[in-house]
């Protein structure tokens, strides 16, 4: 059997090697011409992540490079509302990671391609179809590729989903910026690796200590209504300095002071998820990921769902008889769980930009989630069980 994997980012290096565990060959096709080095913010992954990354032998990579991150403050006009663990430790204490965006492409690309997954360059996929022995792709640079079946990792704007489903909703704007940066020697108070979010009177903000000093932090402007790209592309970092000062003036938390002590702000992005995506897969095609059911940063799985989804899809099409059972397989193992997560993300998202009464209510609903914080066993414990077969039963 063999695999076309569009999207080269997270989700394409990972689906690679699962594959590659369950003896299908792959290659990853990637639009852009140039590799993720050096690029995006940082992200959390979450034990549950990191579990579905130890069957394919992934995890230490990651831990070496990320941050534990074992918990997290919410805090608000100079008082501590609650704390939240981000579930139990692996057996072997293993916790969230909170790592760049770069630094975990890298760590995937490299081994995929260690392991003899290719990842080819500058192949963006514009057209696919079925055909008698599976799948054509068609690649903006004229090139094409067969294969048994094609798997759409390719991210929000996928070009799979279009294909798959031309009247595939589009993702909802969710209406919150992202800015956030690196700030170095600046002294914050907490524990290195803890969390800290601060609920401001007209921002979010949110830190993580790095145990070396470093701080990594992240802001949630309100935008009621969607930026275009030209226009986020068009604020400087100094323009971005200048409204997070302005948003969080006032307020007692150190946010001024951790962005005066940043180089440079990344450059600002929109939010987006998506409720629900019909159609996941047809004649030999399927997406996976983002593709299939981006969700607000807010719900800190992004990451751990699409991996979840490599790892699981891998299994599907190794233990089911033909591709459609192991299509409609994997949908049903995880539709419903990633849907849920997608809900979870924009409630979390909606507490960040309330107005003066929900300010007020904050606290007691914050202790409340808190207290029911032991029901979470359902996002953070999920285990993908690799020698388990899948059955269709």
């Amino acid at each position: 059997m063999k695999a076309l994997i569009i999207g080269g980012g997270m989700a394409g290096p990972v689906t690679g090697m699962a594959c590659e565990q369950a003896g299908i060959d792959s290659t990853v096709y990637e639009a852009y011409d140039r590799t993720a080095d050096g690029v995006g913010a940082f992200l959390t992954l979450a034990v549950n992540g990191l579990a579905a990354l130890r069957t394919l032998g992934l995890s230490d990579l990651v831990r070496d490079k990320g941050v534990d991150t074992p918990s997290m403050v919410a805090e608000m006009d100079g008082r501590r509302l609650a704390e939240f663990s981000f579930g139990a430790p692996l057996p072997d204490g293993t916790r969230n990671q909170t790592i760049t965006r770069a630094d975990l492409y890298g760590i995937l690309r490299d081994e995929a391609v260690r392991r003899g997954v290719p990842i080819e360059y500058g192949k963006r996929l514009v057209s696919a179809e079925s055909t008698p022995d599976g799948v054509l792709a068609r690649f903006a640079d004229g090139s094409t590729a067969r294969g048994d079946l094609l798997i759409g990792a390719d991210g929000l704007r996928s070009a799979t989903r279009r294909i798959i489903d031309p009247n595939a909703p589009a993702p909802r704007y969710v209406p919150l910026l992202n800015a956030g940066g690196y700030a170095r020697g600046v002294t914050l108070p907490g524990e290195p690796g803890v969390m800290h979010m601060f609920f401001g009177r007209r921002c979010f903000f949110s830190y993580v200590a790095r145990p070396d000093g470093e701080v990594w932090w992240f802001a949630n402007p309100p935008q009621p209504t969607e930026l275009a790209p030209k226009a986020l592309a068009a604020i400087t970092p100094e323009q971005w300095r200048t409204k997070l000062r302005d948003l969080f003036a006032g307020d007692d938390f150190p946010a001024l002071k951790v962005i005066d002590a940043t180089e440079h702000i990344f450059s600002g992005w929109n939010t987006y998820d998506y409720p629900k995506v019909p159609v996941w897969h047809r004649d030999g095609m399927i997406i996976i990921g983002d593709a299939a059911h981006a969700t607000s940063p807010a719900s800190g799985q992004g990451a751990s769902m699409a991996i979840e989804d490599a790892v699981t899809l891998a299994k599907c099409l190794r233990d089911l008889p033909d591709i459609p059972q192991a299509f409609a397989a994997y949908e049903g193992l995880r539709r419903k769980r990633v849907e849920r997560v997608v809900a979870q993300g924009k409630r979390n998202g909606d507490g960040k930009a309330m107005g003066r009464i929900g300010r007020m209510m904050l606290p007691t609903i914050l202790k409340f989630v808190a207290k029911t914080s032991s029901r979470q066993g359902w996002l953070y414990d999920h285990r993908i069980e690799w020698n388990e077969p899948v059955s269709t039963a």
